[in-house]
């Protein structure tokens, strides 16, 4: 295959299956002068199993100005240079925008080469809504920082899309559970395309204590996606919402009776609490 001389090629890797390896990429990576990656040493098994000896320099977010200056370099050279990253599509939560902005900016033709996305995939599979969807990468790590995240996604009604790390998983779901309510569906899709693929749908509530019962559920690379809240025609609640909102209120400050409502009734927190400023 003959590649067009200085342009920087986005190449999409598989998640965990090497035979979603697209022909296309494969040949890209084979023909082009150089491969950033986002680690070299990942990269290998792929370079190995379709037999690619194309030299490899390391890409990642802790890359300094240095490093892009060197691969646009390359292409101020009249070389190609394809982008990978560990997996899937990058740029997506990975690595690659710097370096794009830059390429974009100097005027070399930046060519995407299709193919695996790990949270493309998951959405296709969860059977929740996927016409409207937000896709919101990782949450913050610390839990302040994480709930406060999710508040602003509390009314959010496009389907929203997060990747989380095994050791977070299980805190984030709580945290989820707690903004969004006990009855909002979520789906777990964990280790897509590799041999203990899992993509479950529950309840938040319900899903927190599956994945609490069984720590596979907490290990490899983790999608979560959550139903959109129900879109709200009016400020009026039903009379159920209204009920419990009444008692709650008569016991507890605002904010907190309009997230334990939200838990019982699964209505939207931020609708119950400025329903409850409506009453003063």
């Amino acid at each position: 295959m003959g590649l067009d001389t200085a342009v920087l090629y986005i190449v999409a890797t598989p998640i965990g299956n090497l035979a979603d390896m697209v022909p296309r990429a494969v040949e890209v990576l084979q023909s082009a002068d150089l491969v950033a990656a986002e680690d070299t040493r990942h990269s290998q098994r792929l370079f190995s199993h379709f037999s690619i000896d194309t030299p490899l320099v390391a890409y990642h977010d802790h890359s300094d100005d240095q490093r892009t200056t060197k691969i646009l370099q390359r292409l101020e050279q009249g070389q190609t240079v394809a982008l990978i990253s560990d997996a899937g599509t990058p740029l997506i939560s990975d690595p690659g925008y710097r370096l794009v902005r830059e390429a974009r900016e100097r005027g070399f033709k930046v060519v995407p080469i299709p193919g695996p996305c790990a949270f493309v995939a998951a959405l296709s599979a969860a059977g929740l809504p996927s016409d409207r969807f937000t896709f919101e990468g990782f949450l913050p790590a610390k839990s302040l920082a994480r709930e406060k995240a999710l508040q602003a996604l509390a009314a959010e009604t496009r389907t929203m899309v997060f990747y989380e790390a095994p050791h977070r998983v299980l805190d984030t779901l709580e945290a989820m559970r707690q903004v969004f309510g006990d009855a909002r569906e979520a789906v777990i899709a964990r280790e897509l395309t590799k041999a203990f693929e899992t993509i479950h749908l529950l309840p938040l509530a319900e899903l927190v204590q599956w994945v609490a019962a069984d720590s596979n559920q907490q290990r490899g690379e983790i999608a979560l996606l959550v139903r959109g809240a129900a879109e709200s025609k009016s400020s009026e609640l039903d009379a159920e919402a209204e009920r419990v909102m009444k008692l709650l209120l008569g016991e507890l400050p605002p904010r907190r009776a309009a997230a334990v409502a939200a838990e019982i009734t699964g209505v939207n927190k931020k609708l119950l609490y400025n329903w409850s400023l409506g009453q003063k």
